[in-house]
């Protein structure tokens, strides 16, 4: 449909169109989400699946929905560099959203839960297109996307404390993942969103101290490798993901209005995570 159409209903409030089958208007704007036109794709297609999320508008259908979500996470992952990055990173926001709204309303079972997690930590994983702000086509930004729908995966009350310490490791894996040259580092706030999506999981006050410790511990030996790495190696945290993710998650945990009940302990933990890496700045 023209642009005009979708413009409409957006001036519409986002009212559902009663001129064509819901399933062709998905359709519609499923590829939409990874168009390079960043009006079509983030002022269009993206706040209306949202919006029709969230008003229930789906909820017969979120198992459709999110299956086909997670089926975009596969589309052009062997190509990084290409357009194909907004549909894995917008279809993974997607999904987060569908999670959101089963969490609440119990919309899905737990082997859908599993299944739709499953894809997006493989996705999240495996992806290599880490470029944030790409000029003249907007936000791509998948680790960030990717970590906003891991947060919602981890409120899941379907999962339990060993689901929970499986999306630590994904996290870490992701901090910890050695970059390619071809990559961009990740400094246009993934590692934050990584830090906000794990003090969602850590809300679930389900993982205790004894598994958050040496989690954190590994982080923190991945960062002090980095600022102890070659003389031609970049040390600092645009490049050092580990030492970024160690602040970023600081400032969560001393930040947040709704501490997870280990935070007391925690923030112990990072802090002296934090003074073992930057013992050289320490008066």
């Amino acid at each position: 449909m023209s642009a005009s159409y979708w413009n409409q209903v957006v001036a519409d409030g986002l009212t559902v169109p009663t001129d064509r089958p819901l399933g062709d208007l998905t359709a519609e704007l499923t590829r939409m989400l990874g168009d390079p036109d960043p009006d079509r794709r983030d002022e269009i297609a993206l706040p209306t699946l949202c919006t029709w999320i969230e008003r229930g508008v789906y909820d017969d259908l979120l198992l459709g929905l999110g299956d086909g979500m997670s089926a975009g996470l596969r589309v052009g992952i062997e190509t990084p560099g290409t357009d194909d990055v907004f549909r894995r990173s917008f279809s993974a926001l997607v999904l987060g959203v569908c999670l959101d709204r089963a969490n609440t309303h119990d919309l899905v079972p737990l082997s859908t839960v599993l299944d739709w997690g499953d894809r997006l930590a493989t996705w999240l994983l495996r992806e290599q297109d880490l470029r944030g702000f790409v000029e003249g086509k907007g936000w791509a930004h998948a680790v960030a996307h990717g970590a906003d729908a891991l947060g919602s995966l981890g409120e899941s009350p379907h999962l339990g404390a060993s689901e929970l310490t499986v999306l630590l490791d994904v996290v870490a894996d992701r901090v910890l993942a050695e970059p390619l040259p071809h990559q961009s580092p990740l400094d246009h706030g993934e590692l934050d969103r990584l830090a906000i999506a794990t003090l969602r999981l850590l809300r679930r006050d389900l993982l205790s101290l004894g598994v958050l410790e040496p989690w954190v511990n590994r982080v923190a030996g991945a960062a002090s490798d980095a600022m102890a790495g070659p003389g031609d190696q970049d040390p600092y945290p645009r490049w050092n993901h580990a030492e970024g993710f160690l602040r970023a998650l600081y400032v969560q945990l001393a930040l947040t209005t709704r501490p997870p009940a280990v935070r007391a302990d925690l923030v112990l933990v990072v802090v002296d995570a934090l003074r073992r890496t930057n013992h050289a700045f320490l008066a």
